[in-house]
């Protein structure tokens, strides 16, 4: 585990996916990111690479080659090299080996970034193509953020305020994959209250949500985590079950779409890196 620490906040990761396990708001000893119950869901926030969402019938072609990959990728499963650390800021790389080459045809590098700087964590994504062809990716974040349900606190006493968004157009999700019908949910003055009944059909995906700024609070005692991020034009909304979590999760690529001829190269929201070629992404987490 790997950890670090300023004066406001204290982060720790897991070399096993270069996954965010913890962040503690020191002033008050709160825990902000999920605690990981298996019972519900038993990631807490990993990172979805080199695909987001799941393939039709898991699987994709490439070059006349048809090619099996998991939900939201493998990058997740993997252990990342600590490529620096520092006490305020850590660096992880994960690199194409034989085993990833036999499910993801590709050379890449992908590094993430963690810092902190007062009382803010930023995550950021860097992917080369390593590649002496062109390589195809889609690239998410997953970050779960805890509810507090104690001391008289309910799951409906949380709610999302949008920067940018009257209301949210999302895609139904029909077995995994997107519809291509959208539903419209109308926000309150740019706000989305939550309730478990909010994910009794799975997440919500948006593919031209207008906010690049969330706030996640409570309206009972004005806690809150103010979410930021850029190069992410989907962003998805989801929480298991009864459970006490929302994740906020900015993509860049979406799970395919239902009649999709599952063709790599013809995936919505694929990204092509030429050779040498690099992508970044970032997202933000304050803490007041």
């Amino acid at each position: 585990m790997i950890q670090l620490q300023n004066t406001k906040i204290k982060a720790c990761f897991n070399e096993l996916g270069a996954e965010l396990i913890s962040l503690i708001n020191l002033d008050t000893g709160k825990e902000i990111i999920w605690e990981g119950n298996p019972d519900f869901w038993g990631g807490q926030s990993p990172v979805l690479f080199p695909t987001v969402g799941a393939l039709k019938d898991d699987k994709y072609i490439f070059e006349g080659e048809t090619y099996e990959m998991p939900r939201h990728g493998f990058a997740r499963r993997k252990f990342f090299d600590v490529k620096s650390s520092s006490e305020n800021q850590v660096i992880f790389e994960l690199n194409s080996d034989e085993e990833t080459l036999k499910f993801y045809p590709f050379d890449f590098s992908l590094e993430i970034k963690y810092t902190l700087t007062e009382n803010k964590l930023t995550v950021s994504y860097n992917v080369k193509n390593t590649s002496e062809k062109e390589l195809y990716f889609s690239l998410g974040a997953h970050p779960g953020f805890a509810i507090d349900t104690k001391n008289g606190l309910k799951y409906d006493d949380y709610e999302i305020s949008f920067s940018d968004d009257e209301n949210l157009e999302i895609h139904p999700l029909i077995d995994n994959l997107i519809s291509k019908k959208t539903e419209t949910i109308n926000l309150e003055n740019k706000t989305l209250p939550l309730s478990y009944e909010l994910f009794s059909k799975d997440a919500l995906v948006m593919t031209n949500m207008k906010s690049k700024e969330l706030i996640l609070r409570n309206n009972q005692n004005n806690h809150k985590v103010i979410f930021t991020f850029s190069n992410f034009p989907y962003f998805g909304i989801w929480a298991a079950k009864n459970a006490d979590f929302v994740c906020l999760e900015p993509w860049q690529g979406i799970a395919d779409i239902e009649d999709h001829n599952q063709e790599l190269t013809q995936k919505f929201g694929i990204l092509k890196l030429e050779r040498n070629e690099e992508w970044k992404g970032d997202w933000a987490v304050e803490i007041e």
